[in-house]
Parts: structure tokens; sequence; C-alpha cells
């Protein structure tokens, strides 16, 4: 009898790879992860925070990574200035980027701010341009996608939380912990 799969959910911090071993200015998941023979299922970038997941099998990293599977990533985004209609329908529709147009998306604005941890560092501030935040939701998982989107609309991304993976939600993890997760909704 084999035993069953692990699924980790992980509140990445900023300035951490989603990979075991740190590089150049980056700290890597050693840092925060001690559990033998996991693997992460999709990345985050270092500057780019939230949600990651880890499991030790196999199967289940592709149908979590592989965007083949179309599973929905929900981020929380923090944009320069306040995007108006034009722009958020714009990433609905889906935006046209160097490698080619993006999938339609889902993306609301969200008012209040979501209640987040401080980042650190902090994100620039500018005085003259107000910021706010979206939240966005997409299949695919193309390098840099979410801000290379944002960008594409005139509205940069300042910070980037990752607050779901299909139906794995970051919750109240603090940024560092980690939980176990429950897999068995993933068919084999």
């Amino acid at each position: 009898m084999t035993a069953p799969a692990r699924l980790i959910r992980f509140n990445k911090p900023y300035g951490v790879l989603s990979q075991f071993t740190p590089e150049g200015r980056w700290r890597g998941l050693r840092d925060f992860i001690d559990v033998p023979g996991v693997y992460v299922a999709g990345r985050l970038d270092a500057d780019s925070e939230g949600l990651l997941l880890l499991t030790d099998d196999g199967g289940l990293q592709a149908r979590i990574s592989d965007p083949r599977h179309k599973m929905e990533k929900t981020y929380w985004v923090q944009v320069e200035g306040i995007p108006d209609a034009a722009a958020l329908e714009a990433l609905q529709r889906g935006v046209p980027l160097n490698d080619g147009p993006t999938l339609p998306a889902r993306v609301r604005r969200l008012n209040p701010p979501p209640a987040l941890w401080p980042r650190d560092p902090p994100i620039r501030v500018r005085q003259n341009i107000p910021d706010s935040w979206i939240e966005l939701i997409i299949r695919e998982g193309r390098n840099r996608q979410v801000r290379r989107m944002t960008a594409a609309v005139g509205h940069p991304t300042l910070r980037l939380v990752r607050a779901a993976i299909g139906p794995h939600r970051l919750d109240d993890l603090e940024p560092g912990s980690w939980a176990d997760a429950m897999p068995s909704h993933y068919k084999k």
C-alpha cells in the first residue's frame, strides 16, 4: 500500500525563490521547509509573495503546474494608478504580450484592499500617483505574466500576492509558514 500524496501550502515571502537552493541575494525554500522529498508545483518569482504548493507526488505536481490543466490562480495585485473600466475590460478579454495574447481573465477591484502583512522591503511609493488593488484570476502561467498584463494596460504592478491555486487558498498562513493541505480531490 502506498502512502497518500503529501501536499503543502506555503506562504512564500518576498525575496525567496521557488526552489530549495538560494541564489545570489535571494533565499531558498530550505530556510523555511525541512520536509524531505517534496517539490514545488508551479513557480512564484522571488519578488512575488503568497501561496506556493509543494508535493511529493510527481503526477499531482504536473496536474497543478502544467498549463494544459488550466488550474485557476488568483492574484491580489497592487498597481500604480487606478485602473478604469477600459483597463479592467482589456484584462478580462486578454491582452497582447510579446509572446502572444493572454487568455481571458477574471478581474475586479479590491476595495477595501486585502488585509495583508507588511512587505519587507516596502513597495516604492510615489507621492503624486495613487495606487490600488485588483484581483486577477488567470489559467495560464507564463513568465511574469501578471506583471506584464498590468503593465500592458498602463498600470505597473507594485506588489503581487498569489492568494489561491485552484481550491487551495492562502487563508491565514503567515509569511514563511507552511501547513499540510488535502490533495484528495485530485484524480490520479
